[in-house]
């Protein structure tokens, strides 16, 4: 199964307290004017917001009376942080107990019966294929969660997972800036296996950096902005969504006129050239 999700993810990472520090009536708001503008899935780690913000962004999501059928929410599990929890050192836990519990502690914090998709948060050295083949089994048994997915995992750590249970997700690090997924046979691989990819950090650093690279991109986004009379931010979507893996961007905004202009981004079919354009000066030479 793959369960459908809008083109565009609304990431809440910065929601809660590691950012915005959004309260219930904030939060509501904008889970509102996400679904007003065609954005219905919402992605989660549990560790956000040091194991917080799924639990503020339930209570926000109980107030809202949205209908829990017409959104999606995504999250994930596996990092074990030592803020928020009694852990003596960061690691990751992926036996099959732990993730059957981490799920249950989601849907609790999230107020809700299922996800839409569980994710892995990141790739274990430890972990055994066959014990999260067997939680991500029974979770689907119970209808505790639809679908199953990666995040940050190679092609070879996909794959030893794969051969024990299906996997149609993986959430990558792919933007303008940060482009190695196109290259290093990460989108290649999904593409062949038919797991969707989505990018979390769409942006990348072309607003956080000032370096040679980010102002070789601002200029010349400058020139697609007047081209194209969309902001450089969905410019940049644009060119994740024109990669043929069908990349899904997790956003992160806040920004209420920054949402109400995302799905534009779908809307945008960047000429093939501008698209070369933008990878050629992210890398500050012509392409091969």
């Amino acid at each position: 199964m793959k369960t459908q999700l809008s083109p565009i993810i609304a990431g809440t990472m910065n929601w809660g307290i590691w950012d915005k520090k959004l309260n219930t009536a904030q939060m509501e708001h904008l889970m509102h004017i996400c679904i007003e503008n065609k954005i219905t899935t919402f992605d989660h780690a549990d560790i956000y917001g040091d194991y917080t913000t799924e639990s503020d962004f339930g209570k926000a999501l109980k107030n809202s009376k949205i209908d829990r059928k017409t959104i999606q929410l995504i999250s994930k599990c596996g990092i074990q942080h030592t803020r928020g929890r009694d852990n003596k050192i960061k690691h990751y836990d992926y036996s099959k107990n732990y993730i059957i519990w981490s799920v249950e502690n989601s849907l609790k914090n999230l107020q809700t019966d299922y996800l839409d998709v569980l994710l892995l948060h990141r790739p274990s050295p430890l972990m055994v294929a066959d014990e999260i083949a067997e939680a991500v089994d029974q979770l689907q048994k119970e209808g505790k969660i639809l679908d199953f997915g990666l995040s940050n995992f190679t092609p070879s750590q996909t794959e030893l997972i794969r051969q024990k249970t299906a996997v149609n997700y993986n959430q990558i690090q792919f933007s303008a800036t940060h482009h190695e997924a196109m290259l290093d046979g990460s989108l290649d691989y999904m593409q062949l296996h038919q797991i969707r990819p989505m990018s979390w950090n769409p942006l990348g650093t072309v607003f956080r950096e000032d370096i040679e690279q980010t102002r070789r991109l601002k200029k010349l986004l400058a020139q697609l902005v007047e081209k194209y009379g969309l902001g450089s931010d969905t410019i940049l979507l644009a060119w994740i969504l024109k990669h043929p893996a069908k990349v899904i961007p997790v956003a992160g905004t806040v920004n209420i006129a920054r949402i109400q202009a995302l799905m534009k981004a779908v809307e945008l079919n960047l000429e093939q050239e501008d698209w070369f354009a933008i990878w050629t000066e992210s890398m500050g030479n012509k392409v091969p």
